[in-house]
């Protein structure tokens, strides 16, 4: 009953910054969390930052600093701001959203997005 719908991938040099979206649409009532997976090639998806309702967030240590996840919930919408990008973070990145008032790697929320891909070139 949930769609999100991503936005922003692309390819970018090293050292860039790409800017990715996520709109949430339908029974967006009882989304609490919201947040970016990431899946490289050869990787396991990993957790890369969410966000609470009230602006809590969190992050995988090798994108602190460099990142910045926001929300506007009056438009059911994430935000994933990736400046000094690198080649490692090449991968397909999926917005995640539900009922869970927090992530984990293993432990998303139900609602996923289709996945957008980012292409770091160095």
């Amino acid at each position: 009953q949930v769609q999100l719908v991503e936005s922003g991938g692309g390819l970018v040099q090293a050292g860039g910054s790409l800017r990715l979206s996520c709109a949430a649409s339908g029974s967006i009532f009882n989304i609490n969390a919201m947040g970016w997976y990431r899946q490289a090639p050869g990787n396991q998806r990993e957790l890369v930052a969410f966000i609470t309702r009230a602006g809590s967030t969190n992050y995988v240590d090798s994108v602190k600093g460099r990142f910045t996840i926001s929300r506007d919930n009056a438009k059911n919408t994430v935000y994933l701001q990736m400046s000094s990008l690198k080649s490692e973070d090449t991968a397909v990145y999926y917005c995640n959203a539900g009922r869970r008032l927090i992530m984990t790697t293993w432990a998303p929320a139900e609602y996923w997005g289709q996945g957008t891909q980012v292409t770091v070139s160095s």
